[in-house]
């Protein structure tokens, strides 16, 4: 069977603004929103993403921020305490 040709979810142009950011990241010259230094190469793509939705280019929107709304139940565990039973006839 033919595979089908999957939808590019970001734009070329974006690519290439990344890259840019990641360039600067390994030159040393990248900097963060308030003009300290990007320490993580995760960052620098995060900023070179950022400033690609500023542009307007094809860029899938930031994962929302999930609220904590469906607590998990503590599962319970069936541990089975071991202990010693101390035997009053010696």
């Amino acid at each position: 069977m033919a595979r089908k040709a999957k939808k590019r979810r970001y734009s070329r142009s974006s690519g290439s603004d990344v890259a840019s950011e990641v360039r600067r990241y390994k030159k040393g010259t990248a900097k963060s929103g308030r003009g300290g230094r990007v320490k993580s190469r995760k960052q620098a793509i995060a900023i070179g993403l950022s400033k690609a939705r500023k542009k307007g280019k094809k860029v899938p929107k930031k994962a929302s921020k999930r609220k904590s709304a469906k607590k998990t139940s503590k599962s319970k565990r069936s541990s089975k305490k071991s202990s010693k039973r101390k035997s009053s006839k010696r």
